[in-house]
């Protein structure tokens, strides 16, 4: 009797131990359908030459498709949430942004390791979106990304580079700051 209260006693405390999003990640079926989305999604931006126009008419048309998806409560792995966070992250409105951050959130919290990249990302994103500064580094664009009629070389500006700390940063799967001068002095190059 006292072996198995202490099996008991030594089961719950494992229960407890164990993030519950471990246990989902094993039984959670992937929604094919938002897998075929996120591929779209993927595939669009790695042609030869993108039709940016084209994209974004095909984008929002993901963006509704996957919005009713999680309305019906149509995604249940981590996978699901991390590809709804890619397809929000492609938007253009904050509040897709800081969507893209919520659904990266939950991918992260299902047990999918690579939603944390993509929460710092959309975060950095949606903060530039309502005016703020970046704080992770994440972004790195061409000024008529916050103007259209402004003109200007690859920057990451406005970014706060003193809030996070590298090690932080390494925590968060982002590149240390060295790391991303380096990227944007070779992206400023190429344009050249």
């Amino acid at each position: 009797m006292r072996s198995a209260i202490v099996l008991l006693l030594l089961f719950a405390a494992w229960t407890l131990t164990v993030p519950a999003s471990a246990a989902s990640v094993a039984v959670a079926p992937s929604n094919p359908e938002m897998k075929a989305i996120f591929d779209a999604d993927q595939s669009e931006r790695q042609a030869d030459k993108v039709n940016w126009e084209a994209v974004a008419a095909a984008d929002k048309v993901r963006r509704a498709r996957t919005a009713t998806l999680l309305s019906q409560g149509a995604l249940y792995s981590g996978d699901d949430y991390l590809e709804a966070a890619f397809v929000f992250q492609h938007g253009d409105s904050a509040n897709d942004y800081l969507l893209a951050h919520i659904l990266a959130t939950v991918a992260v919290n299902k047990g999918n390791k690579d939603g944390v990249w993509i929460a710092s990302a959309t975060l950095d994103r949606y903060l530039m979106k309502i005016g703020q500064k970046q704080i992770l580094g994440t972004q790195y664009i061409t000024p008529q990304f916050i103007d259209p009629k402004a003109s200007g070389s690859w920057t990451q500006e406005p970014y706060d580079r003193a809030l996070i700390s590298d090690a932080l940063r390494k925590e968060l799967a982002v590149p240390p700051q060295a790391e991303q001068a380096e990227e944007l002095k070779k992206m400023i190059d190429r344009r050249r």
